[in-house]
């Protein structure tokens, strides 16, 4: 059941961060409390997500060609920081190289896709 505060917390993080609000949004409906570009010493994490004695450190990857290992690497650096468990998401159309596949495995990195939705009219 979604609540017209969860509705437009949902729809604010979109309009304001477009890709990154989208899946923010997405870990919000799921009863998380979300920070979105949250500063780290090795550059901003996208979104954080903590809630039911977890936290996350998640990563949107949405370019066209695959993502690679630096990726990979650099989000498991972050969430060692802030002790969370490293997610990277992939949105819309984007894939993963192989040997970031690899990595990911080796690091802990779990990695999670998103469909990109339509735009509405």
């Amino acid at each position: 059941m979604t609540t017209a505060r969860l509705r437009f917390l949902q729809a604010t993080l979109i309009k304001r961060y477009g890709v990154l609000g989208r899946v923010a949004a997405l870990y919000a409906g799921a009863g998380l409390h979300v920070r979105v570009n949250h500063p780290t010493r090795h550059g901003p994490v996208h979104i954080i997500a903590s809630g039911g004695g977890q936290r996350l450190a998640v990563e949107v990857y949405n370019a066209p060609a695959p993502a690679p290992p630096s990726v990979v690497e650099s989000l498991a650096a972050k969430a060692s920081l802030l002790k969370a468990k490293p997610v990277l998401v992939l949105y819309g159309d984007a894939g993963i190289a192989p040997e970031a596949a690899e990595l990911a495995r080796k690091l802990g990195v779990k990695i999670k896709r998103v469909r990109a939705h339509a735009q509405r009219t």
